[in-house]
């Protein structure tokens, strides 16, 4: 125990250039108190003093304003920085050395029963304000831009930006966003333009050349001109 909440310590001075001493991130840091807080209720949690662990995880809200679920599994040296409106579902998983900002939420998309939040490997930074949603796994080393919603899978060495998360690194190198895995609903939107516009220049052009024949009407209804 005394080891895990040294190494909660050391991360935050590895991550926060902000952090000055001892002193000041044992009893100024929220994101380090809600981890702290998190460990004893997921304890509970396993336990089944399901109850019980809500009150501490509750308790943590109100203090910190981060809120992590008892049955949310946490690695080592998770850093939360700022804090503010962080949200961790049940059946979220989060690998080590994890870097998570103020106002984001790994939840679920519905209603669904068993694992619905998302597994998070080691060494990922979440960006400030991010939504990373569903039963989906980020692979480790991968960074989520701020303000991103992320609904797919995102393979390892990534960086996801944008709504909805689009891979736009990976290895280290540029990504073609019209190329890789992710959904682009614009992009498919504009096809679908384009190819009825293609179908319309066709008509228009057949009507020009006078061999566009008229679609039979309907039975029963007026062929009156």
């Amino acid at each position: 125990m005394f080891k895990s909440v040294k190494s909660d310590i050391r991360a935050v001075f590895d991550n926060d250039p902000a952090a000055r001493s001892m002193f000041e991130v044992v009893f100024t840091y929220s994101g380090l108190h809600a981890i702290w807080a998190h460990r004893v209720a997921h304890k509970l949690y396993k336990w089944r003093r399901f109850t019980l662990a809500r009150f501490v995880s509750q308790g943590s809200r109100f203090f910190t304003g981060i809120e992590i679920h008892p049955g949310a599994t946490i690695g080592r040296r998770l850093f939360i920085d700022h804090g503010m409106g962080v949200v961790i579902g049940e059946t979220c998983e989060i690998g080590d050395d994890v870097v998570i900002y103020q106002g984001v939420t790994l939840g679920g998309t519905g209603k669904e029963k068993g694992k619905r939040h998302p597994t998070i490997g080691n060494n990922v930074v979440v960006g400030s304000g991010a939504k990373v949603l569903g039963s989906i796994t980020i692979g480790d080393q991968s960074n989520i831009g701020s303000n991103s919603v992320v609904l797919k899978e995102v393979p390892p060495n990534s960086t996801v930006v944008g709504i909805p998360g689009q891979i736009v690194r990976q290895h280290g190198r540029k990504v073609d966003r019209l190329n890789h895995q992710m959904p682009d609903p614009s992009h498919d939107a504009i096809c679908e333009l384009r190819r009825q516009i293609g179908e319309l220049q066709q008509e228009l052009e057949q009507v020009r050349r006078g061999g566009y024949e008229e679609r039979p009407r309907a039975a029963g209804g007026d062929n009156r001109e």
